[in-house]
């Protein structure tokens, strides 16, 4: 058995939630991730708020999510792991209508055309 192939089964037998209760994450979707950081013996969470550009991975366990968020005209992009330890929550906040999987072409635009359309 190759390790591809035993990673899979390993992982697969370890799924036991149900598919209604694990969220999907979209393209297109503002979200907060709250994330716990260690700084020496002390430990608080810190927040962080953008849209999400891209996602990878095909499995629950290997999801990366690559969020997008722009502070003082400055754009900061982040990947975050989905099952990382350190991330507690993601909260979804809204939904824009995207037509595309992977919308980093966003990264170039600015202004009236960086606007996406929400969907309520």
């Amino acid at each position: 058995m190759s390790d591809v192939a035993l990673v899979a089964a390993i992982q697969k037998s370890t799924i036991v939630e149900p598919k209604d209760t694990v969220f999907v994450y979209e393209t297109g979707m503002e979200v907060e991730v709250h994330q716990i950081i260690r700084e020496g013996d002390k430990e608080r969470t810190q927040k962080f708020r953008g849209l999400i550009i891209s996602m990878r991975g095909s499995t629950i366990f290997d999801r990366v999510l690559t969020i997008r968020s722009d502070v003082d005209g400055v754009g900061i992009e982040r990947l975050i792991p989905v099952n990382a330890p350190t991330i507690t929550k993601i909260d979804i906040l809204r939904k824009f209508k995207v037509r595309r999987k992977n919308i980093k072409f966003i990264r170039e635009l600015t202004g009236k055309a960086a606007r996406l359309k929400e969907i309520k």
